[in-house]
């Protein structure tokens, strides 16, 4: 089904078959817009780091994206810039703000479901 499909109608998308992936470093994001929202799906494996994977790209100091979502697996520590800090798990619903660094904690890869932070994600925004 298209991305620009009318949001009155009744469709439906598969992860499985996303309109962009980006993979970088230990990870990966799928995309899917459906009634003007993208949502995303990123997969990070042991061993990830916002920080080490992502920010040589993003050209930022910290993760400046937020993030609304669903985690589905794993296990993700997220450090603000002010210092606070936190470790989310399965079926926890997140809502992080811009400024952090997050990475993966233990063996199992975290999965997560975002609704607002992935469009622009792993996208060069550095000046050229």
């Amino acid at each position: 089904m298209p991305a620009n499909q009318p949001q009155h109608t009744l469709t439906s998308v598969k992860f499985n078959q996303p309109q962009e992936t980006r993979q970088f470093p230990k990870g990966k994001v799928e995309l899917i817009t459906l009634a003007g929202v993208t949502f995303g799906r990123a997969t990070f494996e042991p061993g990830w780091r916002w920080s080490t994977h992502v920010k040589p790209t993003a050209g930022t100091a910290s993760c400046q994206a937020a993030h609304l979502g669903v985690q589905l697996s794993g296990t993700m520590h997220i450090k603000m810039d002010d210092g606070t800090e936190h470790d989310f798990g399965p079926g926890q619903v997140v809502n992080i703000p811009p400024g952090h660094d997050g990475w993966v904690v233990g063996n199992e890869p975290v999965v997560f479901i975002d609704i607002t932070g992935m469009e622009n994600y792993d996208r060069q925004t550095k000046a050229a």
